[in-house]
């Protein structure tokens, strides 16, 4: 049994995924700040739901379909609610439109972007801090008690 099996760490290791891939977007608008007719990228957000869906399977990571595998599942208790055809799944890449667009169609905002930066390596941190902190505490609890 592997960390991957508990749930809370699958669905941190699905959180840093996500947060490195917004890296990657982010840093691939910034490098085309200067192309014209460029449109800047975003990923969808991460959202709680995505992470229970593709918890036990590597699917959504892989952007493939996504089947519940963790006893979680959506249940639809009435007519009004969305059916399983619009769940989420963890994240694909969403052209957006930023706060403005140069002469040349280059809508590239580096302030934006520098704000989408900044936030990612944020919740990267915190991620990481909470794992490190999970890691502890099931090592203190596996300990040999002194005495």
């Amino acid at each position: 049994m592997g960390p991957d099996d508990i749930p809370l760490f699958g669905m941190l290791k699905s959180r840093l995924g996500y947060l490195t891939e917004r890296q990657r977007v982010v840093a691939q608008n910034v490098a085309n700040a200067d192309t014209p007719g460029y449109r800047p990228s975003d990923l969808k957000p991460f959202s709680f739901q995505a992470s229970l869906m593709s918890q036990g399977s590597g699917e959504a990571y892989r952007g493939g379909p996504v089947a519940p595998t963790s006893g979680v599942a959506m249940i639809a208790t009435s007519n009004s609610h969305m059916g399983p055809s619009h769940a989420a799944t963890a994240w694909r890449a969403t052209t957006g439109a930023d706060s403005e667009t140069t002469l040349d169609g280059n809508a590239v905002s580096l302030e934006d972007q520098m704000l989408k930066m900044t936030d990612a390596r944020m919740n990267y941190d915190a991620a990481i801090t909470f794992y490190q902190k999970s890691l502890t505490m099931l090592r203190m609890a596996a300990r040999k008690p002194n005495g």
